[in-house]
């Protein structure tokens, strides 16, 4: 938590002038009771209605005043709070866009979005709360015990008692809150991750009839965070009643002291009422201080799991050494590469090895879990290899900067993922600085002309979060088109032509050899027809590349490629 703290140093006038415009507040606060003695011991005991009127208009500045502060350290503590909030999750934001796919799958999307709302939101709110009333309270506390003394030093004795008592129940309850609220944290992550999973997977829980279960799982997930939060709520709960509870009885005992004082002439009438104001002030600021110190528990605990995700460093960074001039003829080349995932036993790809000549289009065969995704997310090092080497263009991937090697590859994923906007903007991620007849070029070529042909809007037509208003045949050829926007050296497509009929697969494959320069494809699909047309094939079994040449040749010497293959073909055609 203390490492988040230097984000507010754009802020050291905010954190400065906020507490000290609290504490002149606090000060005009503890004048208060001694002018409400002067009325009484020299106002209304004497009938003098003049020194009333004066008293009571004093009070009204004083009050004026502390208002003006108030207000004053409200504007600045809520400045330095909101902007320290918003640099962190600037930072959190950026920090995350630079981890790989490896970290970003170990830690969870569910708790990723906890970190960047709740917990930054807790964060900023113990902020505005510390700057307010982290030396407000105590210097009301302790200036009002001070002030006792100043009227009378006997009955003021009973302050000296009762503060330490009361410090003391506080941190006993801190001690014991701090660690609960990080459990809740935990637990509100839990909750979140199946309620995003539900939320994704909808459309599959009601085709499965597992409402039942999903909801059975979320009710013990949920009773389980309640539970937890409803004992660390006890705890805290303890606070308030108990500091009253204390308080209460050192007033009993102050107006008892101070009524045999009044009756023996030693104290006056006014006084004791002075003091009984300044018991009740430290009343008021101790329980502002309870519920200080809880939000602190929170935010402390929220920090320091902010901290913790920002103390993560990234298992792939970018070189910053100039791009390698190359002339290699090999666009791509694995030389023995492996894979092995995060916390996982077994190699997801062994010993792989194969090079693909620039301009050649390859295609990607395996069954379901063979590591075709695997292989070709080390080419952009979305993945690094644990072992073995990959060269792009005859160079090292590794000693390209990311956005260089990134430039050179275009790479349509598994899940098309539009975003919310126009049609024009979800294109213009390929290369901002495409025309319109580039962007529509595009989508002609990914045969998606009619996505624009029933849009009245044309390219200004508008598409939902996520692309629920296309088909999903039209969200895989918008992808397609995005990346054929690029115009990059090397052009992926993994298994992002699986909503498309034969026909539109087969026109597409047609429009992609059209190219000028010809660029290099690589292809992973499932289905044989769409890449038994490649110039070569490789063949994946379990992370092994198992065979490698054109269709014919599989056919004849490959057993995994004849099996795909029979199962898709041979029984159509007997």
């Amino acid at each position: 938590m203390k490492k988040l703290l230097i984000y507010l140093k754009d802020y050291r006038k905010e954190t400065i002038l906020g507490p000290l415009f609290k504490l002149l507040e606090a000060s005009f606060e503890l004048l208060v009771p001694l002018v409400v003695a002067s009325i009484i011991d020299n106002g209304i005991a004497k009938a003098d209605n003049t020194h009333v009127i004066r008293m009571c208009l004093l009070l009204g500045l004083l009050a004026a005043i502390g208002l003006v502060s108030a207000l004053t350290a409200q504007y600045f503590a809520a400045k330095a709070s909101v902007g320290l909030a918003t640099r962190i999750r600037h930072t959190l934001f950026c920090h995350i866009q630079s981890l790989s796919f490896s970290e970003l799958d170990s830690i969870g999307t569910s708790t990723l979005i906890t970190r960047m709302t709740s917990d930054i939101n807790q964060v900023q709110t113990g902020v505005n709360l510390t700057l307010r009333l982290l030396l407000r309270s105590p210097l009301v506390v302790f200036g009002a015990m001070i002030m006792a003394f100043t009227v009378d030093v006997r009955a003021a004795l009973i302050f000296a008692v009762v503060i330490p008592i009361l410090a003391v129940v506080v941190f006993l309850i801190m001690l014991a809150s701090i660690p609960l609220y990080k459990k809740v944290q935990a637990h509100l992550d839990s909750v979140l991750g199946i309620t995003r999973e539900n939320l994704t997977g909808n459309r599959v829980i009601r085709a499965f009839c597992k409402e039942e279960e999903e909801i059975q799982s979320f009710t013990q997930k949920n009773e389980a965070l309640t539970g937890i939060q409803e004992f660390v709520g006890k705890i805290s709960a303890l606070m308030n009643p108990l500091t009253f509870v204390i308080l209460n009885v050192a007033i009993i005992a102050l107006i008892h002291t101070g009524a045999i004082r009044v009756e023996a002439g030693l104290l006056t009438q006014g006084a004791v009422v002075a003091l009984y104001n300044y018991m009740s002030q430290i009343l008021v600021e101790l329980v502002k201080i309870a519920n200080l110190i809880i939000n602190i528990t929170k935010s402390i605990a929220c920090g320091n799991r902010i901290q913790t995700l920002l103390e993560i460093q990234p298992s792939i960074t970018s070189v910053s050494a100039s791009i390698p001039q190359t002339t290699d003829e090999i666009a791509v080349e694995f030389q023995n590469v492996s894979l092995k995932y995060h916390k996982t036993a077994d190699d997801s790809l062994s010993n792989i090895s194969f090079r693909v000549k620039k301009g050649e289009t390859i295609g990607i065969i395996g069954g379901t879990g063979s590591g075709k995704s695997s292989l070709v997310n080390l080419i952009p090092r979305f993945y690094e290899a644990t072992e073995g080497t990959i060269l792009v263009n005859g160079a090292d991937v590794r000693t390209y900067p990311l956005e260089a090697l990134r430039k050179k590859i275009a790479i349509v994923p598994q899940k098309a993922v539009l975003f919310k906007g126009t049609i024009r903007e979800n294109l213009l991620w390929g290369n901002e600085n495409a025309t319109d007849e580039e962007l529509i070029a595009a989508l002609t070529m990914a045969q998606g002309a009619d996505i624009l042909t029933k849009k009245e809007e044309g390219l200004d037509s508008k598409i939902e979060q996520g692309g629920k208003n296309l088909s999903g045949g039209q969200r895989q050829r918008m992808t397609i088109a995005r990346a054929l926007v690029r115009k990059a050296e090397i052009l992926i497509l993994d298994d992002s032509a699986s909503a498309l009929d034969y026909a539109t697969e087969a026109a597409l494959r047609q429009a992609l050899k059209s190219i000028t320069p010809e660029p290099t494809v690589i292809i992973v699909s499932q289905r044989t027809a769409s890449i038994m047309h490649a110039d070569r094939i490789f063949v994946l079994e379990d992370g092994v590349l198992v065979g490698a040449g054109t269709h014919k040749e599989l056919l004849d010497s490959c057993e995994i490629y004849q099996e795909i293959y029979d199962s898709q073909f041979r029984k159509e055609e007997e």
